[in-house]
């Protein structure tokens, strides 16, 4: 026996690669050894830019002694939840239910036929209040498996039975049922920090892109003043990085202070993407320097070799949580001069006491932006030992990338982002896409075994609309209509508007996963809803199956609408744009300031494609006016009369 993590195109599987633990990825060899000697499976589950799983590494997994235990008893088994979302999911569920919360490290037991009898998260090497030593949960389980064989077995079949999946009942996603989202994320909004709820307090993107949608629409104050203080609070936070751009994972505290410091593409993908709208409707220069700092941060730390994007930065630097970003009083001294350091230190809100550990302070934005000042210390923190970067290229959060980037370049009209989220479509559609079916990684130009789930193709698709969009290229609408054809072939339940996470001739779980709630991205089923829907107005083929479907998929939504609005945030925001129309912008001819105008003036949810009469279907039947450019403004099946000045067409876009 040995590790058999060395070949994985996982960097968080490499990372265990030296580990004394003879760990295999996931795979029916691993069962059947497990079978063959008839012990249980340990599952391990978490991702590369975890803190706590580096700390349980280093705890237990290097440790010989806990490893031998482990080898002796146990078949052990690692999974990076990033490449395997579908094992992650159905497993979480089982943590969840068994011990109240979830999170990764996940650490689960199982039965050699994959079937779940006990679930936690993190175990330190020692016992600790509330919370037994790994050694001790080891020691059990094997007791347990030895003398109550039999009785553990039944409580893992009792435990997948309760399993069994069940659909959301349809309800309609109305103008009611959108007030009344609102009204119930008032309630659980922070008036004194912005955001929803209390610590840790997680970004959350899509509902803030749900409240500016809803303010577009209906004009709510509510809506619009929570989002931008939402985005207010988070930019001048911790939670943002004051010298490179780009967002944490989330903050600790409520106050959005102290970040935990990993930074993850679809974070920064999602709030790229907020930004981007916000400044639509308002135009403090603070968000479009969020937008364009972000977009940076994508280009300069996340994009690969091949043109992709990488999945993360460590929250660690050598092992010490935050290390690159936390500053002392002193350090800013060291760098800028004794004036300036003050000034800085005032700045930043950077303490003698500090506001993270041992004296440190991470960087708030307390005051106006010193660019020199910010471009010395960043030059000097560059200096310093930088994280890790999960270099594996997911096929979805590149989608929620691509998206992000064409939309931003087209409304900033700047060409390099927009280049830039061609070259990863392209890569994903010349790598990724495998006899027509979707994996869900690739690293370093090598694509992954793992077959794509339904996040991959609708955030995809929706990358690839955005791109068509931006460039105007039929190629791109070609190649996204293929994907939801698949998806929505491969993906569907038996009941309407009903789909799974996985395809229906995926490797079979112990639970098909069907998770509909949106969580940190998208979920399957909303991803693939809102890509429907934008190619239903964009004149794809099947335009009125996509509208259908996306209507569908949108009414068993309404209950999670209606009762959790902060985990339905993109459903919420798909419901806005039915209800809008979608408004479709069709600029043709030669026109560059209508064509800005558009993209300036659109709510969230339209589509925009510009181009000579007849490039695109959505142009198809739209002439020239009097022999010049002109805009053809839509909402759903209503057309307005073309208009061929800014004016004109700015006026159409806010009746």
């Amino acid at each position: 026996m040995t590790n058999r993590l060395a070949s994985s195109t996982s960097p968080y599987l490499l990372q265990h690669a030296d580990n004394p633990v003879h760990w295999w990825e996931w795979s029916p060899e691993a069962f059947a050894h497990a079978r063959e000697r008839g012990v249980p499976v340990l599952l391990s589950v978490g991702y590369a830019a975890c803190h706590w799983c580096h700390v349980m590494a280093h705890e237990s997994f290097e440790d010989e002694t806990t490893a031998a235990y482990m080898n002796a008893h146990f078949v052990n088994v690692k999974v990076d939840r990033e490449e395997r979302p579908d094992v992650d999911a159905v497993y979480m569920a089982v943590t969840q239910a068994m011990s109240g919360h979830g999170g990764w490290p996940m650490t689960c037991f199982l039965t050699p036929d994959g079937e779940p009898f006990y679930a936690g998260t993190y175990y330190p090497p020692v016992p600790r209040p509330g919370v037994p030593a790994f050694r001790q949960v080891l020691e059990a389980i094997t007791h347990a498996w030895e003398e109550q064989g039999d009785e553990v077995r039944a409580s893992a079949a009792d435990i997948v039975s309760r399993l069994e999946f069940k659909a959301l009942p349809k309800s309609t996603v109305d103008e009611d049922a959108l007030d009344g989202a609102v009204v119930s994320l008032l309630g659980h909004f922070d008036r004194a920090y912005g955001g929803f709820g209390g610590a840790p307090k997680f970004p959350p993107s899509m509902v803030l892109e749900f409240l500016l949608r809803h303010h577009e629409r209906t004009g709510s104050v509510e809506a619009l003043s929570m989002a931008r203080s939402t985005c207010d609070a988070m930019a001048d936070g911790g939670l943002y990085d004051q010298l490179a751009g780009g967002f944490a994972r989330y903050a600790v505290d409520a106050a959005w202070v102290v970040p935990h410091f990993e930074k993850m593409l679809y974070d920064n993908a999602l709030l790229l993407r907020v930004f981007t709208h916000l400044s639509r409707r308002d135009g403090k220069p603070r968000y479009a320097d969020v937008v364009r700092q972000t977009a940076d941060f994508l280009l300069r730390s996340l994009r690969t070799a091949e043109g992709g994007f990488a999945s993360a930065l460590d929250a660690d630097t050598e092992g010490v949580e935050g290390a690159t970003y936390v500053w002392t009083p002193a350090q800013l001294v060291e760098v800028l001069g004794l004036e300036q350091g003050a000034q800085a230190a005032a700045r930043y809100g950077v303490t003698d006491a500090g506001t993270f550990e041992h004296g440190t302070s991470t960087l708030r934005l307390l005051g106006d932006v010193d660019p020199e000042a910010a471009a010395r210390l960043l030059a000097a923190r560059d200096r310093r030992p930088q994280p890790a970067r999960d270099d594996k290229v997911v096929t979805a959060w590149n989608g929620l990338a691509i998206q992000a980037l064409a939309e931003a370049g087209a409304v900033f009209g700047v060409g390099e982002w927009i280049g830039a989220a061609s070259r990863a479509a392209a890569l994903l559609l010349d790598l990724h896409l495998v006899d027509g079916r979707l994996r869900r990684t690739s690293r370093d130009g090598v694509v992954g075994r793992a077959a794509g789930v339904l996040e991959d193709y609708g955030c995809l698709a929706d990358g690839l609309l955005a791109l068509h969009q931006a460039t105007g290229d039929v190629r791109w609408l070609t190649d996204a209509c293929g994907l939801l054809d698949t998806a929505l072939d491969r993906f569907a339940g038996a009941e309407d508007g009903v789909y799974f996470d996985t395809a229906d001739d995926a490797e079979a779980l112990v639970q098909r996963p069907a998770d509909p709630a949106d969580n940190a991205s998208p979920s399957g089923a909303s991803a693939l809803a809102s890509a429907l829907v934008t190619a239903s107005v964009l004149g794809a083929p099947h335009a009125a199956r996509y509208r259908a479907a996306a209507e569908a998929a949108v009414s068993r939504a309404g209950l999670l609408v209606a009762r959790e609005p902060r985990f339905a945030g993109h459903w919420a925001s798909v419901a806005e744009a039915l209800l809008a129309g979608p408004v479709q912008v069709a600029v043709v001819g030669e026109a560059p300031e209508l064509v800005s105008a558009a993209w300036a003036g659109v709510p969230g949810g339209a589509v925009v494609v510009a181009g000579a009469p007849d490039a695109a279907p959505l142009l198809v039947d739209r002439p020239l006016v009097a022999g010049g450019p002109a805009a053809y403004v839509c909402r759903g099946y209503v057309c307005d009369r073309p208009v061929t000045g800014v004016d004109e067409l700015v006026a159409a876009l806010h009746r």
